[in-house]
């Protein structure tokens, strides 16, 4: 899949649709989409998380969007640094409106203990490079309460009291992608990728964690570029997890 020639990006607004991600990878294969173009909608009938878990967003309330990301020969090895460059985007975003946004491993968007985003990144490869990554990005803003149950989810207005206007929210969502990108390009993957381990929820600190073992109390000890979490334990010894390997508790 060639790279689409440089145009003004599209952003693209539905009533509704079953997902952003879905039906940007639709239009995307249907016609040459310019790179970073954004689909967001006001409702989804079928939205995912991560692993298959659904989305709970009522009509209208909530930022639903995806992003069209062509890398530039990014191997599929280091496809870890789209997740850090959505995350960091939706933090630097929120930032603007509320303190103590942090980013729970590997892209969850956390305000002290309570989910206010999560993202969905689907990447197609061309042989060891990706060709083609869809962003799908869900942001918590309006709405009052929850009824799914996701045991920990909060929205802007939650903490604030106040109503956000999306489309404006989702246009300092697409800046901060813009300039994060532009960074990757002219400073390379180590400056994100610390960017994005200052920013990580529980950094510091001994947790309660538990794998295919058991539990165990263990402090994050570094993130590798392929995204695989390393946790030191107690009396020393380090563990690596990919995701869905380890949950914290």
């Amino acid at each position: 899949m060639n790279n689409p020639p440089e145009q003004e990006l599209s952003i693209i607004h539905l009533p509704e649709t079953e997902s952003t991600n879905q039906s940007l990878r639709l239009l995307s294969n249907a016609e040459s989409l310019p790179n970073k173009s954004i689909i967001w909608a006001d409702f989804q009938t079928k939205g995912r998380g991560q692993a298959g878990n659904s989305w709970e967003s009522e009509s209208g309330m909530n930022l639903l969007c995806s992003i069209l990301f062509y890398p530039e020969l990014l191997p599929a090895g280091q496809s870890f640094v789209i997740a850090e460059l959505a995350a960091l985007s939706v933090k630097y975003t929120l930032d603007k409106y509320v303190s103590d946004i942090l980013i729970k491993w590997p892209n969850d968007i956390y305000w002290k203990n309570k989910k206010i985003s999560g993202i969905l990144i689907e990447n197609d490869l061309t042989g060891t490079l990706i060709a083609r990554s869809i962003i799908g990005i869900g942001i918590n803003l309006n709405q009052s309460g929850f009824k799914s149950e996701a045991p920990n989810p909060v929205s802007l207005r939650m903490i604030t009291g106040q109503t956000y206007d999306r489309r404006k929210i989702l246009g300092e969502l697409q800046a901060e992608f813009e300039r994060l990108v532009q960074e990757l390009n002219d400073k390379g993957i180590d400056s994100l990728h610390q960017k994005y381990f200052a920013a990580l929820y529980r950094r510091e600190g001994f947790y309660t964690y538990q794998d295919a073992e058991g539990c165990f109390e263990a402090r994050i000890h570094a993130i590798e570029l392929s995204g695989q979490l390393i946790l030191e334990r107690q009396d020393g010894r380090m563990s690596r997890y990919a995701f869905k390997e380890v949950a914290c508790l």
